[in-house]
């Protein structure tokens, strides 16, 4: 490349921040380079390219997203905005998603508390996220007896079971007077489903699988799973759309 070649781009010459702009004006006239400049381009590359009507949007959720918040704040918005098509997350995000759902309070802590003391206060930490040790136990057994439920006995794709649970996390949110809480439940709603890569990596995973030493039927059809995202990609590209 040339000296040319390398100084076409954007000048950087940026208005100062007066505290009126909008969230796009920020990303444009700020995010300017490092790292911000890189959370620019997937801004305009969400906003500008993967928004268009025929794109199919596949998101995929990794880390502890959930646990933070980030359900009720950012994704259950994305999905009632019909900007998700379909989801791929991990199980433990799922998990702990359905938490909030059941009314179950997360609190704000910090990274240097010490694990013992935390242990014996009956404290589970992620990273600097506090909750009551019976947040666990509770959803677990949520968990269990949901997934005991008849309509459960029989081999189904994640998304099925996903789309199912969220259903009854949505109608515990509804009874004690919550609304968009869970990302399961903003899911089962918005008809969107849900795939877990590895669903015995969670809790969720466990349950299911303890329940099978006590003679449950269901089971997780990952082909099923395989064929229906494929399917989604598929029907994308074969109808001229984009995913």
């Amino acid at each position: 490349m040339t000296q040319n070649e390398f100084l076409r781009g954007q000048r950087i010459n940026p208005k100062p921040v007066t505290g009126k702009e909008t969230v796009a004006d920020l990303v444009d006239n700020a995010f300017l380079a490092y790292n911000a400049g890189r959370l620019a381009e997937g801004c305009r590359l969400f906003a500008e390219r993967m928004l268009d009507e025929d794109v199919t949007v596949g998101m995929s959720l990794t880390g502890a997203m959930t646990p933070a918040g980030l359900g009720m704040s950012t994704i259950i918005p994305l999905i009632e905005a019909g900007f998700v098509d379909w989801i791929v997350s991990t199980g433990a995000n799922l998990y702990h998603d359905a938490h909030f759902g059941l009314g179950m309070a997360m609190h704000r802590g910090t990274p240097f508390a010490d694990d013992v003391v935390l242990r014996e206060e009956g404290v589970v930490r992620i990273y600097d996220i506090f909750f009551e040790y019976d947040v666990l136990l509770s959803t677990d057994r949520f968990v269990r007896e949901v997934s005991a439920r008849e309509e459960f006995q029989r081999p189904m794709s994640t998304a099925e079971y996903h789309y199912l649970l969220g259903g009854y996390v949505l109608e515990r949110e509804q009874a004690l007077g919550l609304s968009r809480k869970s990302v399961l439940g903003a899911a089962h709603a918005a008809a969107v489903p849900i795939y877990t890569s590895s669903p015995g990596d969670s809790s969720i995973g466990m349950n299911v699988a303890e329940q099978a030493l006590s003679g449950s039927k269901l089971r997780f059809d990952v082909s099923a799973d395989v064929n229906e995202t494929s399917a989604i990609v598929f029907s994308a590209k074969v109808h001229g759309g984009k995913s």
